[in-house]
């Protein structure tokens, strides 16, 4: 399971909440212009656009969970398990493999637009990364300033969705999801007058009685209802330290504690990581679970017209700032 948002202050933000009950040895990952990716069913190609986002690497290749490029075009692969529905190689198709969709759109797009061009020949193809590395079910989130788009492979083709609150989890469908907002219509950051029935008075007991029937599960429907009214009403100031703070704030409303979502015996899912990227900036920012500390990394502080990836191992550990 898995949340991904985007915000605008001064400058625009990506970032998403990666919860499961393990890691990949995941890095952030710079992925230079000269860089070459092997396709396995369409012609290899410079990056062109570099790259940065956490990904696991294997075998000097980047299985992107996320990623931004220099023109922050950004995008995220979240977890869409029995709906999501890969076809085999297709004559006349671009035959794109699951695991290759972020990198090939990214490199090669600059917008929204760009990429609902590309998605019109795309077949999103079964095709396993190794015996080891099956397809794993995904679909995908794409943001720039202006607007987001959900891509889901199903049963019946692709889809792409206009994504108006500018937030994904996983299942159901997006289009189900959108809808359930209808909803909760009447939730509100102020308290509202109470109209339970004339001439009963009923008391506001407390602040904050107009979020009342907010969800606070953490199913995936949950948490798309949750974070969409936690982010559209949310405020911040423009500075980065604001901005930056705010986002993760927001994904702290849906992140996952161990112990309250087990998936196994003695198996507990957590949010591991935890992303936000200045867009505008290429700077990618992280927490992790035992982490609360914000690290960052600055693609344009990384020779961009290299040929080799760059990646930084997460900083796991708590980072304690003691002041005597």
């Amino acid at each position: 399971m898995c949340t991904v948002i985007t915000y605008t202050t001064k400058n625009h933000y990506f970032g998403r909440n990666l919860d499961l009950e393990l890691s990949y040895n995941e890095t952030v990952t710079v992925t230079p212009r000269n860089y070459v990716f092997s396709y396995r069913h369409v012609d290899e190609k410079k990056a062109n656009l570099a790259l940065i986002g956490m990904a696991t690497v294997v075998n000097q290749y980047p299985l992107y969970y996320d990623a931004t490029n220099e023109k922050g075009l950004s995008m995220a692969g979240l977890n869409f398990p029995a709906n999501a529905d890969y076809k085999p190689v297709e004559t006349g198709k671009v035959n794109i493999a699951s695991f290759e969709l972020i990198p090939w759109l990214l490199t090669q797009c600059e917008t929204v637009e760009d990429v609902k061009a590309k998605m019109k020949d795309v077949n999103i193809t079964n095709t396993a990364f190794s015996e080891q590395l099956p397809p794993s079910p995904l679909h995908w989130m794409v943001s720039d300033r202006n607007q987001s788009i959900v891509i889901e492979a199903v049963a019946d083709g692709i889809h792409i969705y206009d994504d108006p609150v500018g937030v994904m989890t996983n299942n159901p469908t997006f289009d189900k999801q959108l809808f359930n907002l209808n909803n909760y219509r009447y939730l509100s950051n102020r308290t509202l007058p109470e109209t339970f029935a004339p001439g009963l008075p009923l008391d506001e007991y407390s602040r904050g009685m107009g979020g009342m029937g907010l969800p606070g599960d953490l199913s995936s429907a949950s948490r798309f209802v949750k974070v969409a009214w936690t982010k559209m009403n949310s405020v911040s100031g423009n500075s980065e330290s604001e901005s930056i703070s705010q986002f993760f704030h927001i994904l702290g409303s849906v992140d996952q504690q161990r112990g309250c979502c087990e998936v196994a015996p003695e198996q507990y899912e957590i949010t591991i990581y935890s992303s936000c990227v200045n867009v505008d900036k290429g700077i990618y920012y992280y927490t992790t679970y035992e982490n609360s500390q914000i690290t960052a990394v600055d693609m344009h502080k990384e020779n961009l017209d290299g040929d080799t990836i760059i990646t930084y191992p997460l900083i796991k550990g708590q980072q304690i700032h003691y002041c005597n």
